[in-house]
């Protein structure tokens, strides 16, 4: 019942026309392909009202928010809490989250095992495997998590996100590379940790993983978010924006199409 109230509310909601937002022109800021239909329902009814929105594709993470500081770009909704708070802390952008949407998962992939046991069996074997990890602080952290939790290395204590200093000892080679290029390592390295945006744009089957993130919405370091400069984070077009990605009609493509990748807060919320 109280899930069909919160339906309700938010086809009442959707179907209300906004006429002072009319023709507005907003560009957002995202980095893959799958966005591209994540965005696009959003997209037709913010029409329908006169916000026109385009999305512009990033082929890095490091770009979006420097877009968005410029003035190049209006909003950016790629990446999570932490990286989001580094990237702010470390160039000194002033930038303001106006939402959460979602966690993306990042996962654990092989094109060379089948699952994480047959890894570890290699292992206690004597084999020497190597792991790809993101390079960036925050995801490299997180895949550090990530690693843990599969049992094929130990932390030490931390706060925060982990980082190098922290790893106490480990059964695989950790690789560097850039988040974007994780998923081209499969077929040369034993495990890669990829980020679920683009694992989702290259089409990989979530269910494929030889290990899941545990996911805890709890700690806001790992959801996603929509992001504004903050000299317009009152906006009210840019709060719509935000207000209709945040809605059923975007939950319905991820459930769709990208079931496994992503754990939704609004829905966590009703």
């Amino acid at each position: 019942m109280k899930k069909t109230l919160a339906l309700l509310a938010a086809i009442l909601i959707l179907a209300l026309p906004v006429m002072s937002l009319a023709d507005t022109d907003i560009t957002v800021g995202v980095t893959g392909a799958f966005y591209e239909d994540l965005w696009q329902p959003a997209i037709d009814l913010l029409k329908e009202e006169g916000i026109h929105v385009t999305l512009q594709q990033f082929s890095d993470f490091s770009i979006p928010n420097n877009a968005l500081n410029d003035g190049e770009i209006q909003m950016n909704a790629f990446q999570h809490h932490a990286y989001f708070n580094n990237d702010t802390s470390t160039n000194g952008y002033d930038l303001t989250c106006i939402a959460d949407t979602f966690v993306i998962t990042m996962n654990l992939f092989s094109n060379k095992y089948e699952s994480l046991d047959a890894l570890k069996a290699d292992i206690e074997g004597g084999k020497a495997l190597k792991a790809v990890v993101p390079n960036d602080a925050t995801n490299y952290g997180r895949a550090l998590i990530l690693l843990q939790d599969a049992g094929l290395i130990e932390l030490d204590a931390y706060e925060g996100t982990p980082n190098v200093e922290n790893i106490v000892s480990q059964k695989v080679e950790l690789v560097e590379v850039n988040a974007s290029m994780t998923y081209q390592y499969l077929d040369d390295a034993d495990v890669c940790a990829i980020n679920g945006n683009y694992a989702a744009s290259y089409g990989v089957d979530p269910a494929s993983a030889i290990f899941t993130e545990n996911v805890d919405l709890s700690n806001e370091s790992f959801i996603c978010l929509i992001a504004v400069r903050t000299a317009d984070q009152d906006k009210p077009e840019y709060r719509r924006v935000a207000e209709v990605f945040c809605s059923d009609v975007t939950g319905q493509v991820i459930h769709e199409k990208f079931d496994g990748f992503f754990y939704l807060v609004w829905e966590q919320a009703e």
